[in-house]
């Protein structure tokens, strides 16, 4: 039974499941290695610092032609607060590469800035797994093994944020400095077998020259208490940018506190071809303390 418990609760590595009726997690509750955040938070009285180092690979054949090849890292940092809904977040990815132009003579243009710079806040809104009867039935293994019509009901969570961007940042804009801000709907299906399900639509740099449209859907299978799979989908529109990104990956359990985690991400287009491949870890101090 203990091993049933620490294989549910392992789910939740990524950001992709939640243990029932709290946020708080035997195990790390991490968002890497996909892009998308899960609903529930990571606890009061927890800090959980997620960093991924990253290669970079960009091709575009047609006119302007040119190649990036680079480095960057995400990180992230969570603080779980007052209430066990509310959990306060920085987020941002910085990227140093080369882009080199093709044409009738090469020239290089050496780039690096934050491309993403957030801090902002998650609140679960709904919790249909709060205060629910999770008692396995003792008189029938299918109805313990057998789809839950209630599961197609999600978990619903809402972030807030603020970002900044300096002023000429290549991965910008031209005219994008300074404050603007992001809104992001989550939600979340936990189904039985190890199957989780989440989606995030996002306004991102609301109030600049630059608004970004984003969504992003991940399903999630864990095989056993240590490993866990997932695969992802990312589209990103805006006048600046636009594309669709594919990504898929896995995370390992080195102790209650600790995940690595690895990741590729491939598009569709050419203009340009991305291929990024990502190494990362996440671990928490934890100072929680269930409420009487």
């Amino acid at each position: 039974m203990k091993n049933l418990l620490y294989k549910f609760a392992f789910i939740t590595l990524l950001g992709m499941c939640n243990f029932v009726q709290a946020q708080y997690t035997d195990v790390i509750n991490s968002n890497r290695p996909g892009a998308s955040q899960s609903a529930f938070s990571v606890g009061t009285n927890v800090l959980q610092l997620e960093v991924g180092p990253y290669f970079i690979k960009e091709k575009r054949p047609v006119f302007p032609s040119y190649e990036v090849s680079g480095l960057g890292i995400d990180f992230a940092a969570h603080y779980g607060f007052w209430k066990e809904a509310l959990e306060f977040n920085l987020q941002g990815t910085y990227q140093n590469d080369t882009q080199t132009f093709s044409s009738l003579t090469i020239v290089e243009n050496k780039r690096s800035n934050f491309k993403s710079l957030n801090f902002g806040a998650k609140y679960l809104v709904y919790d249909p797994y709060k205060n629910k009867d999770d008692q396995p039935n003792v008189y029938s293994y299918h109805a313990n093994r057998g789809f839950k019509w209630s599961s197609l009901i999600p978990a619903i969570a809402v972030a807030a944020g603020v970002n900044y961007d300096t002023p000429d940042n290549p991965y910008t804009a031209a005219a994008v400095e300074g404050l603007s801000y992001r809104g992001v709907l989550i939600t979340q299906n936990n189904f039985s077998g190890g199957w989780v399900f989440i989606t995030n639509f996002m306004l991102d740099r609301i109030g600049s020259d630059q608004t970004d449209f984003q969504y992003i859907l991940t399903l999630t299978h864990s095989f056993d208490p240590k490993w866990v799979v997932f695969g992802e989908t990312q589209g990103i529109s805006s006048d600046f940018y636009a594309d669709n990104l594919f990504r898929i990956g896995g995370g390992y359990l080195l102790s209650k506190d600790l995940q690595l985690d690895t990741a590729l991400t491939l598009n569709t287009k050419d203009t340009p071809s991305v291929m990024r491949i990502s190494f990362g870890a996440s671990y928490r101090f934890d100072r929680h303390k269930d409420k009487e």
